[in-house]
């Protein structure tokens, strides 16, 4: 769904070397569980390095090396019998990545007749060890948790669905991370004077999520304007006129105008690398940087469609907001409140600028707005409403103990009139009613902006908060 870089995943059994002689088939049996856990995670977009059964502390060693070699983004440890504590400590100190306890028995329970039934107790003893694999899960927690480790866990039998759905959602929450950490977050212009709430310490930002802040000039990108070439301009209208409804009072010189800095939007975006993008400047007293920002949002809009979010007001956290989402497939639109709907029981959201129209309900609108409300000039913008069904809103919050926290509501998108007004804006319906989502949200103290996706996602964000050391709040 995004262009960030594929994820490498290390996985590991764990068991322990001193079975092997005593009980035949054991070890190989182990390992061929080990071998369907990598089958199951292997896709397009996901390389697993095996590094086999982990089982003294020597391979141990050799096997977080080996993560540090491939550079996997985290660890998957299945426990697939009784392992040492000794075993598991060089491996996750080395490593130094996020580490996840697969607690996988073969089945959901030892079939205690044909087990009784056995004649030969060794025999017997070797089934078991096949299904000792909660045995070890406090020993590890224990030296983890002294060692300052933090680790999750995932506890179950190998083919439940319910058990490779939470794993899938681990999986989600390492995209997350690694797609943060190689993102280069363009930073162009200045914060929206006032706004309290959205500035933050964007060393803080490069601290908690490993996002390279890139800083620009909007002169450059007036200046990629200025020198669009014409054939490049007519082909962007005609792009416009395909993804967009480009409604009637649009003047084709107000098209044109978007369609040039659209162009030098994806050349500016090429040439820094980004893979988001904040902004705000209001060019007064300047005629090129006032028509450049003035322009902008049908090409914004087009990025974030792109999986390139742009964030306007220069709202940092919500770019990395619209980032997360975008990266679990879900969009990730900016947003805030609009109005609350008590006769109808439901809250209004949207923003003016950029939006995500890949989860527009319908095509997007493109209408002329004679001015931009709070903002220095005139121009088109988007008109959309979030697809119908389940929906997740995100905040990126400061949080004393952990820097940032996470925030998340799971709500609906549901139909009914929007305001006609040029902007994205859709009803929400949330579990606790609009007075008391209102309330429940606003206690958390985040920032007035927050991305909205669509699916439920809480489960996935709590544990991508988890991986990254973030705080977490979930509203609803």
């Amino acid at each position: 769904m995004t262009n960030e870089p594929p994820l490498r995943l290390g996985l590991c059994g764990l068991g322990l070397e001193a079975y092997w002689a005593q009980f035949a088939g054991l070890r190989e049996r182990l390992e061929g569980q080990v071998a369907q856990v990598a089958a199951r995670l292997e896709r397009p977009g996901v390389t697993v390095v095996n590094l086999g059964l982990v089982d003294t502390p020597e391979r141990s060693a050799e096997a977080g090396r080996e993560c540090r070699r491939q550079d996997v983004d985290a660890l998957f440890m299945h426990v697939t019998t009784y392992a040492l504590s000794s075993t598991v400590l060089p491996l996750v100190q080395r490593a130094g990545v996020p580490v996840v306890v697969l607690n996988l028995q073969p089945a959901a329970a030892i079939d205690y007749a044909a087990f009784n039934r056995l004649k030969d107790r060794t025999a017997m003893t070797g089934e078991w060890l096949a299904f000792c694999t909660a045995c070890p899960v406090p020993e590890i927690a224990n030296v983890l948790a002294r060692a300052g480790i933090a680790f999750h866990q995932v506890t179950g039998a190998l083919g439940e669905e319910p058990v490779w759905r939470e794993i899938e959602e681990w999986l989600a929450a390492v995209r997350v991370r690694a797609a943060l950490a190689s993102t280069r977050l363009g930073l162009m212009g200045h914060y929206y004077g006032g706004m309290l709430d959205i500035m933050t310490d964007v060393t803080e930002v490069s601290i908690a999520f490993g996002t390279h802040l890139e800083f620009l000039e909007v002169d450059e990108l007036g200046a990629l304007a200025a020198g669009a070439a014409a054939a490049a301009v007519a082909r962007r209208v005609g792009e416009f006129r395909q993804v967009f409804d480009v409604q009637p009072d649009c003047s084709p010189a107000e098209l044109e105008r978007a369609a040039r800095t659209s162009v030098a939007l994806d050349a500016f975006v090429a040439r820094h690398r980004l893979g988001a993008l904040a902004y705000y400047y209001q060019g007064t007293g300047n005629p090129a940087n006032e028509d450049t920002m003035s322009s902008i949002i049908l090409g914004t809009s087009l990025l974030t469609a792109r999986h390139i979010p742009v964030a306007g007001e220069y709202e940092v956290k919500n770019a990395l907001a619209m980032k997360i989402l975008d990266t679990l497939g879900a969009g990730g639109s900016f947003t805030e409140y609009y109005a609350v709907d008590f006769r109808d029981d439901l809250v209004l959201m949207g923003h003016d600028g950029p939006g995500h129209i890949a989860i527009s309900e319908g095509r997007t609108k493109v209408r002329p707005l004679q001015v931009y409300h709070g903002k220095v000039g005139r121009g088109l913008s988007v008109e959309m409403s979030v697809r119908r069904g389940p929906v997740t809103l995100l905040s990126v919050a400061e949080d004393p103990q952990a820097r940032f926290r996470l925030q998340v509501a799971q709500g609906e998108s549901v139909a009914g009139e929007i305001l006609e007004i040029g902007n994205t804006n859709s009803r929400y319906r949330f579990a606790p009613g609009a007075r008391g989502f209102v309330e429940a949200w606003s206690a958390g103290g985040p920032a007035h902006h927050c991305a909205v996706g669509v699916g439920h996602l809480a489960s996935t964000l709590e544990k991508a908060a988890a991986l990254m050391g973030l705080g977490f709040r979930r509203v609803c």
